[in-house]
């Protein structure tokens, strides 16, 4: 038996092509063969994938294939026509309605893929939501057959150190806050800046925004922010664009504050890592956040911005209570581990024979 995945794109930093990356090299290690089958992929990943056209060469009745399901995809014809036994991983579909303003092409295929989703409810054997969050809208769309499966964490590259032009460049004792995703209208990256001017005007002049995500296809949004920083006149906000790993890693360990106003998730993959780095989070409350943050971090069920900005200034400033909160999300942290996500998505399948 070979255990396979599909996926849509594999995108450079991308939290679900990491995943798969992480699940097919659990799987080789417990001995089974298993590859990734793409319609999309960064050139850097050119060796780690194939093409899915070419799956007919790889398709058995006794394989077992995982769809990572997260926008309405021609993969899906592919993976509906093969004998295979076949699993999906539901990542979660942002409601079109979010970039109706700013990316129309976007917004049909998040439509079509929720209509997509609800055409596979009777199709598959299996439906895992990387949340429970998840699992309860493949329930809601008529899939019997489901479960949970964390979403496969690699903390192991936060092991690496800061480059060190980034320590001379930011080393002049400003409060470092830190958000990152991509920038688009569903993470509300608004209302981080919010947070920061009220933060910034009447608390902490001597403090700095960092704003690290691809911005590609949203211009029209990134102008919007743009042209709002420049509205308050707030100094020190630096948009990083799309980065490499390393430039990633070292902003996150610049930061003293991490802050995620995302109207829309289903998981939110950068509080687990502000987490495993001992980062303060604080996170509004919608989508799959609450379960996400598993009871560490500080989670916001209301938008009060100049609260909020308060709120920052007194974790910055209370040695204790940031103590506190850090020993809340390393607790939270333990259920993200790879060992135990690999191990719990062998006994979802256990029921293929494996």
């Amino acid at each position: 038996m070979a255990i396979h995945q599909f996926l849509t794109s594999y995108s450079y930093g991308d939290a679900i092509g990491n995943e798969a990356l992480e699940i097919r090299n659990y799987l080789r290690e417990k001995g089974y063969e298993s590859d990734i089958f793409v319609l999309f992929y960064h050139p850097k990943y050119s060796d780690q994938v194939i093409n899915y056209l070419e799956y007919d060469k790889y398709s058995s009745e006794e394989n077992i294939v995982i769809y990572h399901f997260s926008i309405g995809s021609k993969i899906t014809k592919k993976f509906l026509r093969i004998p295979d036994k076949k699993v999906i991983i539901y990542h979660n579909i942002t409601p079109h309605h979010f970039f109706l303003d700013y990316h129309r092409i976007l917004a049909k295929d998040c439509y079509k893929g929720r209509v997509e989703l609800k055409s596979l409810s009777d199709k598959v054997d299996l439906a895992l939501g990387d949340s429970e969050y998840n699992e309860s809208e493949l329930k809601e769309a008529g899939f019997k057959e489901t479960g949970v499966l964390p979403l496969v964490m690699n903390f192991e590259k936060f092991n690496a150190p800061a480059i060190p032009v980034f320590n001379d460049m930011f080393s002049d004792g400003k409060t470092n806050i830190l958000y990152v995703g991509r920038i688009i209208p569903n993470k509300k990256v608004e209302n981080v800046i919010r947070i920061f001017h009220l933060y910034n005007k009447y608390f902490n002049k001597n403090s700095r925004l960092f704003i690290v995500g691809e911005n590609r296809g949203f211009e029209r949004y990134y102008s919007a922010l743009l042209n709002m920083v420049d509205k308050f006149k707030v100094k020190n906000i630096h948009f990083t664009g799309h980065i490499p790993e390393d430039e990633l890693i070292s902003y996150f360990k610049l930061a003293d504050i991490y802050l995620h106003m995302s109207e829309h998730e289903g998981f939110c993959a950068p509080v687990p890592e502000g987490f495993f780095l001992n980062i303060p989070v604080i996170a509004y409350n919608e989508g799959a956040v609450k379960e996400t943050m598993n009871k560490g971090g500080i989670l916001l069920n209301k938008k009060e911005f100049l609260n909020t900005a308060a709120l920052i200034d007194k974790i910055v400033s209370d040695k204790g209570l940031r103590e506190k909160i850090l020993k809340t999300q390393k607790e939270s942290l333990k259920k993200y581990f790879k060992n135990l996500t690999g191990k719990i998505l062998l006994d979802h399948l256990k029921e293929f024979g494996i």
